[in-house]
């Protein structure tokens, strides 16, 4: 995957997770740009490049599905790739409703996270 298609950026409260994921992107050649909460990326604003976001469910204030909906309502919402260390059935459920792109559940592959992103953003490399 080349970074050319725009950035990932990627929200993580937790720091060994939100580096260990920054690092994974950028050896895949992607551009990425990290925050460790959603309302920072909101405060800051949706750069029109964004390529995709990738977000924890749970963080310290707005989640990553309240941010998903926030997103929609809007009108400014890029692919959103949902992580979660607290999976269950009814999670799943709530992030396919509000439309995210990939829905991963905590400990995941780098090999996962790189086809999530492939598959949420097609046009990218091809």
């Amino acid at each position: 995957m080349a970074a050319s298609g725009g950035t990932i950026i990627v929200i993580e409260d937790d720091e060994g997770m939100r580096e260990a994921i920054a690092s994974l992107l950028t050896a895949a050649g992607l551009a990425t740009t990290v925050y460790a909460s959603a309302e920072t990326l909101l405060a800051a604003g949706i750069p029109a490049h964004t390529r995709c976001i990738v977000s924890d469910v749970r963080l310290p204030s707005m989640s990553g599905l309240d941010l998903l909906g926030e997103l929609r309502q809007r009108g400014a919402c890029p692919p959103v790739i949902l992580i979660t260390a607290h999976d269950s059935p009814a999670m799943r459920s709530e992030a396919s409703r509000r439309g995210a792109a990939a829905y991963l559940p905590k400990p995941f592959g780098g090999a996962a996270l790189l086809e999530a992103i492939a598959r949420a953003t097609p046009y990218e490399g091809k």
